[in-house]
């Protein structure tokens, strides 16, 4: 499965960079390793996003691997993520 998650602009240099090779994400789609993840950069609230064009929009990451509890909130995950080949992408189906 391929999950399109907004990015705040503020973290999106260090997951380009590599820097960052982990995300922090209420567990609402059900992460798997082995999904996929593109990202769509935004600023603001997180109520209000504005997209904002990023170089990250143009990347894909795939989920190597999933913590739950451990210290973590309820309900929330660690996931790791490693940039993957643009065309290492599944098609999106109904994807999240």
């Amino acid at each position: 499965m391929t999950h399109k998650l907004k990015l705040n602009e503020a973290f999106a240099d260090a997951v380009l960079s590599g820097n960052k090779s982990f995300e922090i994400r209420r567990n609402d789609r059900g992460f798997q390793k082995g999904d996929f993840i593109t990202f769509q950069v935004v600023t603001g609230p997180a109520e209000l996003p504005v997209y904002v064009y990023h170089e990250l929009n143009r990347r894909a990451y795939k989920i190597t691997y999933v913590l739950s509890g451990w210290g973590l909130q309820e309900g929330y995950v660690a996931l790791g993520i490693k940039e993957i080949d643009w065309s290492d992408l599944p098609t999106i189906e109904g994807g999240s």
